[in-house]
C-alpha cells in the first residue's frame, strides 16, 4: 500500500479517515463566510503538519491561504480526529489482555518541545532537553501495543512504570527493559558495577536481553515518523496532549491496515 511522503498516509488511508471525520463535522454550514479551505483539504493540511513538522506558514503558502487560516484548521480538526479514531486507540487495559501469556517489551521516551521558563518539570536531565516522557510496550514481535499519556520530561522510567501502574497490568517476570528499569521487577541488562567490571556471563547475559529489546526501539523510531514527535514541538504547550492524541490514533489507525 502506497504512502504519500506528504501526509504520511496511503489515499486508501485517508478516504476512510476523511469519511469518518466527515460523519463528526459540518464543516460548511451554508451560512456566513465559507471555509477556505475544503474538508479534505484542511484534514491534508493538519496531517502534513503532524507528519513533517514544518511551520504552518510554509503549509499555508502551499495551499495559498494564510497562516491563521491553517492554525485554525489544525486546532479544530485535532480533536475530531481523536474522536473519530477512537476505536483504534488501545488503552492499558486492552493491551495487557492483548499480551497476556506473551512477552512485553517495554521502553520509554522523550518527545522534545521547545523550553518553558515556568515548566521546569519538563527538563529531563538524561537528555538535556525539555519534552514529555512517553511510556511504550510492543510484543515480542515488535507489534506496538501502548502509548502512554504524556508525562513531564523529568520523569524517570522506573517512576513512570510504577505511577502508570505497569506492574499491575503486564507480568513483570515475562517483560524486559533497558537499565532505568532495574528494581521493577522487570528483565534488564546488568549494570556496571561502581568498582568493577561486568562478569563475562553478565556480558552475555546483557548481549541476549538486549537482542530481544530492540523490537522496542524499532517500534518507537517507526512511531516517531510523525515528526512532531521527533523534533521539537513547536505549537503553545496547552495543545500538546491534543496533538499529541490525535497522531497516536493515527499512528494505530495506520497500523490497523496491516
Amino acid at each position: 500500500m502506497r504512502t504519500n511522503r506528504t501526509i504520511g498516509m496511503s489515499q486508501v488511508q485517508f478516504g476512510e479517515l476523511l469519511r469518518r471525520v466527515e460523519e463528526l463535522v459540518t464543516w460548511d454550514k451554508g451560512v456566513g463566510r465559507p471555509r477556505v479551505l475544503t474538508l479534505a483539504q484542511g484534514l491534508k493540511a493538519t496531517l502534513m503538519y503532524f507528519k513533517n513538522n514544518i511551520t504552518e506558514e510554509v503549509i499555508a503558502e502551499l495551499l495559498f491561504v494564510s497562516q491563521s487560516v491553517i492554525s485554525e484548521t489544525i486546532s479544530t480538526l485535532e480533536g475530531v480526529i481523536v474522536k473519530a479514531l477512537k476505536d483504534f486507540e488501545p488503552d492499558l487495559a486492552e493491551a495487557a489482555e492483548g499480551l497476556a501469556g506473551r512477552v512485553a517489551v517495554i521502553d520509554g521516551s522523550l518527545h522534545p518541545c521547545w523550553s518553558w521558563k515556568d515548566k521546569k518539570d519538563l527538563w529531563s536531565g538524561k537528555h538535556k532537553e525539555t519534552g514529555h516522557q512517553h511510556q511504550y510496550v510492543c510484543d515480542l514481535a515488535g507489534n506496538l501495543r501502548y502509548i502512554s499519556d504524556p508525562l513531564p520530561g523529568k520523569t524517570h522510567d522506573a517512576k513512570a512504570f510504577r505511577d502508570l501502574q505497569l506492574d499491575h497490568h503486564f507480568n513483570e517476570s515475562n517483560a524486559f527493559a533497558d537499565k532505568g528499569y532495574v528494581g521493577c521487577g522487570v528483565t534488564t541488562p546488568f549494570k556496571k558495577p561502581a568498582d568493577g567490571e561486568l562478569l563475562e556471563w553478565h556480558k552475555e547475559f546483557n548481549k541476549v536481553v538486549n537482542q530481544y529489546r530492540y523490537v522496542i526501539e524499532r517500534a518507537i523510531a517507526n512511531f516517531k515518523t510523525w515528526r512532531c514527535m521527533h523534533t521539537d514541538y513547536r505549537r503553545p504547550l496547552r495543545t500538546y496532549p491534543t496533538a499529541f492524541s490525535a497522531i497516536r490514533s493515527l499512528h494505530f489507525f495506520k497500523l490497523s491496515f496491516r
